[in-house]
């Protein structure tokens, strides 16, 4: 450290409390915040292989990218400020004017938002396929300007499950990139790269931060496409603050143990439901007999809390009694966090091409850490509301 004993109080109060030379080790990295990077020399100013700016990411930054990336087997992972950023950052980077993309019409629905919005205005074109649709299928759609394939699996409200293996295959031979929304799976139970996927995209917002409280997105990449990301993120300024990362990386590292137990969960509050008289049907692709469940069992090696209930046929006050009435779930977006979440879902699906297929209702239930007695109790409640209100078939 520098002498400053010469210089006046006032001085020496803005350069003293410098980062030290040698940090006690701790199990997390030190929370590293600052837009200036001092470097070396004046060369090393203009030296693009390095960080020379806080946004390009700072110490707590790259250690949560290197742990994502080797929990989705990536060459690169690229963080954005919310999962709905990395979705519109990624195809921001991968489209130009004139091009065309094909898009699970499943997809979640603020995706759909920026394709028909800022894509189309920027004179990139989309098609939406079936959620189910094979890659023979999707094939048929490619059209010379095509460019890339938009998955997202299972698929967001109705729970489908693509053949990604297959699509991914498929796009390769096409020369299309492909990318996939791996939420659901948050990395662990589905590992899409290694499928032949290019690019997988989680709202770290969800399981990996874990609590409800941190928004952020991230790009997990091999291949070319990595080179389009680091120049995109670069010109747009991508960036997270690292208090969030920080937030991410400690979510990280018990996130295999809070999905195996939103997990087991949601399967056992799955498999009441599927017996209530109230229910038609149960999308959960980790139930046998469910739709999507041979691929599901094939490809994924777990469940998360999430997943779909499709109601007798019911009014909409019956479903707003039932969901209102309810003590453990609360009414709200998102998930992924500790705490169940319940949500009517018929008004989102106005939007697709392909109305799903459904005798009543929709609901998309998330299972929390809650005791599942407890949340199955409370359930039985809410569909004794649907009841009381008309809510079930004579």
């Amino acid at each position: 450290m520098n002498d400053l004993s010469g210089f006046c109080e006032t001085t020496r109060a803005l350069h003293n409390g410098a980062a030290p030379a040698g940090l006690l080790r701790t199990p997390s990295p030190v929370v590293q915040r600052g837009s200036t990077v001092l470097l070396p020399t004046a060369e090393a100013l203009y030296d693009t292989s390095r960080t020379t700016y806080g946004r390009g990411g700072l110490a707590t930054h790259q250690a949560l990218c290197e742990a994502l990336s080797d929990l989705e087997h990536a060459e690169r992972t690229f963080l954005y400020p919310s999962g709905l950023s990395a979705i519109t950052g990624v195809l921001q980077a991968l489209t130009a004017a004139g091009d065309h993309i094909l898009v699970t019409d499943a997809a979640y629905n603020p995706t759909r938002r920026f394709i028909e919005g800022t894509l189309r205005r920027f004179g990139v074109g989309a098609t939406y396929y079936p959620a189910c649709a094979s890659a023979e299928e999707i094939a048929q759609l490619i059209q010379p300007n095509t460019r890339l394939v938009y998955m997202e699996s299972p698929a967001s409200l109705t729970f489908e499950i693509q053949d990604v293996p297959a699509i991914a295959a498929m796009a390769q031979a096409h020369d299309l990139v492909t990318v996939v929304d791996n939420t659901w799976a948050s990395g662990v139970l589905f590992k899409p790269l290694d499928h032949g996927v290019d690019i997988s995209i989680q709202a770290l917002t969800k399981y990996v931060c874990g609590h409800s409280d941190v928004f952020m997105g991230s790009a997990a990449v091999r291949g070319p496409a990595a080179e389009l990301l680091a120049r995109s993120s670069y010109e747009v300024g991508w960036a997270v603050s690292p208090d969030d990362a920080y937030l991410a990386l400690r979510g990280l590292r018990t996130l295999h143990s809070r999905l195996a137990h939103h997990g087991a969960s949601a399967l056992q509050v799955a498999r009441w439901l599927q017996d209530q008289p109230e229910v038609a049907e149960v999308l959960c692709p980790g139930l046998p007999g469910a739709r999507g469940h041979e691929l599901w069992k094939r490809d994924f090696t777990g469940m998360c809390g999430l997943f779909g209930v499709i109601l007798e046929p019911a009014s909409e006050g019956a479903v707003k009694a039932m969901v209102e009435g309810l003590m453990l779930f609360g009414l709200g977006y998102s998930w992924g966090g500790f705490e169940s979440l319940a949500l009517p879902c018929d008004p989102q699906l106005a939007a697709r091409v392909c109305d799903p297929a459904r005798e009543g209702p929709l609901l998309r239930l998330h299972i929390g850490l809650e005791t599942p007695a407890d949340l199955i109790r409370d359930l039985r409640g809410g569909l004794d509301r649907l009841a009381s209100h008309g809510g079930v078939r004579d």
